[in-house]
């Protein structure tokens, strides 16, 4: 059909602007054969509770929410103000959903059972990561992943319903507030990036089936820990000098992970003589990106082991984690193997 030159002309004043998330979900809704609607709608409740934690973010300074709230939580660290009320958006938005069963939170010291025994989804969340960083105005996020029960829909929760390796994950993704609030997500069938629109109220379509380039020329990690690394992680990380790679680092892991993802590199935060299993959380931190991660065609490692196929024992469990463009990982997991090697033929 031709179109008339004064179409064209009300075409370029109304701009399309694009899709929205909700309706992302429901064009997506058939690659979830096994679900009927609820997935959805769990992905709709966590994108509401981001909409109202961005709105907070934004006027933290304004309203006094910024700064320590006087507690610790169950890592021994201390709360900000935002990690709480970030807690309680999450935690109201998926209890009220009606979809979850059961919540674990980096917030809570156990597990939040909703004794919702319709609920056919496990949720595992960190609210707020990056939280240090809201009174200097950084980028924080959100994490989370989702996990299909494995009791049968009616009965009790236990912990084979919550202990899950993180291949087992059915969703999982972050939201980034920064200079633009975006939600990242991947049910299994590739990454997709969208960014709130605050006038208007919605997530759009912004990043379609996001892929993390093989390589990249960033490496990201905390070189003040230097002398507490292993000889591998080292050696790594000098080779990347010599090869003049960019250091990049936050202190912010969503930030850190989204820029890597985009544009490619490596971000690491391995054992240390202070915390020799890792920092990072296995449930709700390292499986979420790990998963994201590889739908775009990258990695993530603990230095030998694939994130996803770790058994977690612990609610809390830490992990190391390498992880972003496939052969950045590969590079640093042959540098952390070589020096085992060299140890054990030293030892012997």
């Amino acid at each position: 059909m031709k179109i008339s030159p004064y179409q064209a002309d009300q075409s370029a004043l109304a701009y399309s602007v694009g899709i929205t998330l909700d309706r992302y979900i429901k064009l997506k809704q058939g690659d979830f054969p096994f679900a009927s609607g609820e997935l959805s709608q769990l992905l709709r409740d966590i994108a509401l509770a981001a909409k109202i934690v961005n709105r907070e973010t934004n006027r933290a300074g304004l309203s006094n929410i910024a700064g320590a709230f006087g507690q610790t939580n169950i890592q021994g660290e201390e709360q900000q103000k935002l990690d709480v009320i970030a807690n309680i958006r999450f935690m109201r938005a998926l209890s009220k959903g009606g979809e979850v069963c059961a919540i674990v939170s980096e917030e809570e010291d156990e597990v939040i059972d909703l004794q919702n025994k319709s609920g056919k989804y496990v949720v595992a969340i960190d609210p707020l990561d990056g939280s240090s960083n809201i009174d200097v105005n950084i980028s924080i996020g959100t994490i989370f992943s989702i996990y299909r029960r494995k009791t049968p829909v009616g009965s009790p929760i236990t912990s084979e319903d919550i202990m899950q390796a993180g291949n087992q994950q059915v969703a999982a993704g972050y939201v980034l507030y920064g200079s633009s609030t975006m939600l990242v997500y991947t049910t299994g069938c590739g990454v997709s990036g969208f960014t709130y629109e605050a006038s208007l109220g919605e997530f759009f379509l912004s990043h379609p089936d996001i892929k993390a380039p093989e390589t990249g020329n960033i490496y990201s990690i905390n070189e003040g820990l230097e002398l507490e690394w292993q000889p591998g992680i080292q050696e790594f990380v000098r080779e990347c000098k010599v090869k003049k790679y960019q250091s990049r680092y936050i202190g912010s892991l969503v930030a850190d992970f989204h820029r890597n993802l985009l544009k490619g590199g490596v971000y690491l935060y391995p054992s240390t003589v202070q915390n020799p299993s890792g920092k990072l959380r296995l449930l709700y931190e390292a499986n979420a990106l790990a998963f994201i991660i590889e739908q775009a065609g990258g990695k993530a490692s603990d230095g030998t082991l694939r994130i996803l196929d770790i058994q977690p024992e612990d609610l809390h469990q830490r992990t190391p984690l390498i992880i972003g463009s496939k052969l950045m990982v590969d590079e640093a997991e042959k540098s952390i193997q070589q020096a085992l090697s060299e140890i054990h033929i030293i030892s012997r």
